[in-house]
Parts: C-alpha cells; sequence; structure tokens
C-alpha cells in the first residue's frame, strides 16, 4: 500500500466574515474564504507582482462554532487541513468546487495588552503559530475533541461567489 499525505497550510487573512449555519442534522458548519498572496518577478516588465489566491474554509461542529465567534473580516488566522473536492447542482447545472477542510486554526492577531496569539485545535496538538515561538493563549478553551468530520450535506446551499476560470 502506498503512503498519501492530503495536508494544506495557509496563513491569510480572511475575507469576510466567517458565516455559521446548521445542517438538517443540526450539525455545526462555519465557511469563509481566506487569501494567501505570493510574489513574483514579472520578467516581462521586470517588476515584482503579488497574485492573490482565495481558498474555501469549512469548520465543522465544536470548532465552528468557537472561530464563528472569534474570526472576522481581516483577521489574520492559520489553517491546517486537508482539501475536499465535491460536485453539487444548482439551477440544473453540476458543478465543482474545492475546499479546505480546517482541523487546526490559530488566530494570528495579537491579544490586547501583549504579544500573545489566541489559538485552538480540534485535536488538542499543536495549537502556536507556523514556525514561531507565539505564547497561546485564549480566553475561553478551545474545542479538543478528537475531529471526526461528519458527512457533508451536498444538498444543502453552497455559495458560488467565484467561477472556476477553467
Amino acid at each position: 500500500m502506498a503512503i498519501s499525505v492530503n495536508k494544506v497550510i495557509l496563513v491569510g487573512n480572511l475575507g469576510k466574515d466567517p458565516e455559521l449555519r446548521s445542517t438538517p442534522q443540526g450539525k455545526s458548519v462555519c465557511t469563509f474564504s481566506i487569501a494567501t498572496s505570493e510574489r513574483y518577478l514579472d520578467k516581462a516588465s521586470n517588476e515584482w507582482k503579488d497574485a492573490t489566491e482565495w481558498h474555501n474554509v469549512v469548520l465543522w461542529e465544536r470548532l465552528a462554532e468557537y472561530w464563528a465567534q472569534r474570526l472576522k473580516k481581516g483577521s489574520k488566522a492559520y489553517i491546517e487541513g486537508s482539501l475536499r473536492h465535491r460536485s453539487y447542482e444548482k439551477d440544473g447545472v453540476t458543478r465543482y468546487t474545492t475546499e479546505v477542510l480546517g482541523r487546526e486554526v490559530v488566530s494570528m492577531e495579537k491579544v490586547e495588552g501583549g504579544s500573545s496569539y489566541s489559538g485552538g485545535s480540534s485535536s488538542g496538538g499543536y495549537s502556536g503559530g507556523y514556525g514561531g515561538s507565539a505564547n497561546v493563549t485564549s480566553s475561553s478553551p478551545a474545542p479538543t475533541k478528537s475531529y471526526d468530520p461528519p458527512s457533508p450535506d451536498y444538498d444543502s446551499e453552497v455559495s458560488d461567489d467565484d467561477e472556476v476560470p477553467f
């Protein structure tokens, strides 16, 4: 059996406030988009340019409830998770989307009165910043339950603000 890895790490800013909903089965789901930017040298103009990518993030259950209250548009966050591809129908047209199923979230915003960061994990494990030595604190404990994502309800409403460019 071959070994495979499906792991995504993003550090970026939220494009809008998180949206918290409940599935028909009563499970909480939080969705938001996060922007990451990469700087590159345009060889034609010999100028530095920024390329921004938008990523759709999905959090489930206690992790969704916790971070829906703490993140907002513009918040800088560390997201660790895995990629999920799915399809759904809207107006008789099959659409495809790629999402990051978040398993670890850390707010990269400074806490008032200090240089600490607020972190939270669904696994109870690593909850610090990526490669840094930030002191992780929070006014209320982050969810620590072992994470087993529910089967998504693909028939529920899905935002399709971004058209796939190909």
